[in-house]
Order: C-alpha cells, then sequence, then structure tokens
C-alpha cells in the first residue's frame, strides 16, 4: 500500500469524523442522500435536513411513492433544487429497475439519474468496497496540494490527469477492509484539516510528502479558472394575501430559475405586475424593501410588492389561492419562504438578506 494510502486509513480510524449520521452505515440510501445533499451545502446545514427527511422517507421505496411535491416540501430552503427532483427520479428508477436495491458498482451506479462520477465512487466505496476514487471538492483539494497539481481542473483534459492520479494513490492491498476508511478519510480531511483557508498542515498525517507545504502555497490548489462576470436579474413578486391568509401561487415551469417550485406571481417589471392585478385593487399594492438572493451563477434582485386582495380577485397570468396551512407544506425556493412567513405577520416584510438556494 502507498504511504499515502496507509497514512490516511490510519488517521482516519483516530482522527477522522465518526458522529455524523451517514458515517457507519453501510446503508447506500442514507450514503447516496448524504452525498447529493453535500453537494455544495455545508455540514452544519445539511444536518438538519437530513434527518428530517430520512424521517420522512426511511428507505428509497417510500422516496419513490411520494409525489415530487412532497419531496421538494422537505428540500425547501436547501437549494440548489435539482438534485431534489434527480432524487426522486433516481428513487423511482432504483425501484422500478433494480427492486429497490442500489447497484453494487460505480459504473453502474452513474447511469443512474444525478449520480456523477465521485458520487457514484462514494457509494461504491462505502458501501460495497470497490476499489475506485472519488473527486469531490474535498478530494480535489488534498490531492492537489499533495502532489502540487496545478494544471487548471476547469480544463476537462486536466482533471482526468487527476481522475487518473487519484485512483494511482488508492490502495493496493487489503482493500475490502480499507476502501471505506480511505474514502471517508479523503473527505474528513479535506473538511477538517486540508481546508480552503488556513489549513492544519501541523495536524496533517501526509504533511512530510505533501509538495503544496513544501512550497509554502497551499492556498493556490487546486488551480482555478478565472470566473465569468455574474450577471444580475430583477424580479418583481406579488405577495398577494386573502383576508383567510391564504396565499396566491402558481408553480414555476419546469425549466429555468426554481424549476418546478411554487412562487408568487412573477414578473420582469412593475409595470407588468400592476398590469396583473384588477385595477381597482391597484391601490392595495405596497412595495417592500429589495432583497439580493445570490444563485450559483447571477444574483437575484427581488423586489416584493404585497397586496391584500379578495378571494374573488384573480391575478393575470395563472395561478391560485392556497389555503392557510396548506402553503407551508409545498415546495418553496428559501427566499419565497421568508417572504410569504413575513407577509403573514402583521409587522410586514422585514428587510433581510438571504443566502443562494
Amino acid at each position: 500500500m502507498s504511504h499515502f494510502a496507509a497514512r490516511l486509513v490510519q488517521w482516519q480510524r483516530v482522527h477522522g469524523r465518526h458522529h455524523l449520521p451517514w458515517q457507519g452505515t453501510r446503508d447506500p440510501y442514507r450514503v447516496w442522500l448524504s452525498e447529493i445533499m453535500l453537494q455544495q451545502t455545508q455540514v452544519t446545514t445539511v444536518l438538519a435536513y437530513f434527518a428530517r427527511f430520512v424521517q420522512r422517507f426511511p428507505t428509497v421505496h417510500a422516496l419513490a411513492s411520494a409525489s415530487l411535491d412532497e419531496v421538494l416540501g422537505q428540500w425547501s430552503g436547501l437549494g440548489y433544487y435539482r438534485r431534489a427532483r434527480n432524487l426522486h427520479r433516481c428513487a423511482i428508477d432504483i425501484v422500478a429497475l433494480h427492486g429497490g436495491m442500489f447497484p453494487g458498482s460505480a459504473e453502474s451506479l452513474q447511469l443512474l439519474p444525478g449520480i456523477g462520477r465521485s458520487t457514484a465512487a462514494a457509494i461504491a466505496s462505502l458501501c460495497f468496497d470497490e476499489r475506485v476514487a472519488i473527486l469531490d471538492g474535498n478530494a480535489k483539494r488534498v490531492l492537489t496540494r499533495f502532489l502540487g497539481f496545478d494544471a487548471d481542473l476547469g480544463v476537462a483534459r486536466h482533471e482526468h490527469r487527476l481522475w487518473q492520479a487519484a485512483t494511482r494513490l488508492l490502495p493496493q492491498d487489503g482493500v475490502p477492509e480499507l476502501m471505506a476508511h480511505y474514502t471517508q478519510g479523503l473527505m474528513d480531511l479535506g473538511a477538517t484539516v486540508c481546508t480552503v483557508r488556513n489549513p492544519a498542515c501541523a495536524d496533517c498525517p501526509i504533511q512530510g510528502h505533501c509538495v503544496a507545504r513544501r512550497l509554502g502555497q497551499t492556498t493556490a490548489f487546486p488551480a482555478r479558472s478565472v470566473p465569468g462576470k455574474r450577471g444580475s436579474q430583477a424580479i418583481w413578486l406579488l405577495l398577494a394575501r386573502a383576508p383567510d391568509a391564504g396565499i396566491w401561487l402558481r408553480q414555476r415551469p419546469g425549466t429555468g430559475v426554481w424549476a418546478g417550485l411554487y412562487c408568487p406571481a412573477w414578473f420582469d417589471s412593475r409595470a407588468e405586475l400592476v398590469a396583473a392585478v384588477p385595477p381597482r385593487h391597484v391601490a392595495r399594492l405596497q412595495d417592500q424593501p429589495v432583497i439580493r438572493h445570490v444563485l450559483t451563477h447571477k444574483d437575484l434582485l427581488l423586489h416584493p410588492v404585497t397586496a391584500r386582495l379578495p378571494r374573488s380577485a384573480s391575478v393575470l397570468g395563472g395561478g391560485a389561492w392556497v389555503r392557510a396551512g396548506q402553503w407551508q407544506h409545498l415546495g418553496l425556493p428559501a427566499p419565497v419562504r421568508h417572504l410569504l412567513l413575513d407577509v403573514a405577520e402583521p409587522t410586514g416584510i422585514r428587510a433581510r438578506g438571504v443566502g443562494s438556494g
């Protein structure tokens, strides 16, 4: 076994994370769920969602039999909603095509919706002891620093080279006993020691052979492409509330921002919003503070406009009144959920900044 693999396995057994609810299990359902939730999301955020999600959908059969609206409702606020849609589709395929049993190889797992190469490798190595490399964000950081790999990973051929290097570093002997410790160790080291900023090199089990540490340039790895200019989009949201606390909502299209989620009526300008409201109720419109919501590729500038409308009123462009006590359980984007909760309070909307999701 390579020095790298041996030291990593030994370190993980003693110093790795052992308290997370998806660790210490060979259940591919829980490992898969955690891997999907942890994509671009912090562990501290995922913990509460994971517990609620597993309580509501304890098995892949339960997830497959649920409606997409139920799944999105449980996911609401976690962000990157394509993950939830793929999760649901994947569960349906696992039940329909595999009898509810996860395939045991990374190659087969990659054929399922929403499971990429690294996620498939994590499930296969942690649950089925397959000798296969992961390359998530933590693994990329650890490996590029250890190897001094300074090629831009935004270029496909360079990432392919790193995959090859990651495979060469895998344990060679005693694989069934070591793969779970090795894979978990790579994740744990990146999350707790080899961090993005201020890595704790003195606590690292592979510090003696780390090229980045020897060069004194740990934060230079991994090399990143120069990001493009971020765009922004202004959106006007009509937060219409009925006397019985019902909310006017419509489901977003299947593609684009917040695809398939429920939102208040959405307009590209205030003039379009005003035109969609019955003329006799336009005087009820009240503009609220603008909120900046950060997505991966652009910022949304949300312009909430509140109005108390009678149940007999309808907003042009589609939608329907959703009764109080029901809309809270729908799949709602995080900033929309916050806005609607504020509408339900007599004090009105508070100015707030909302993170990505």
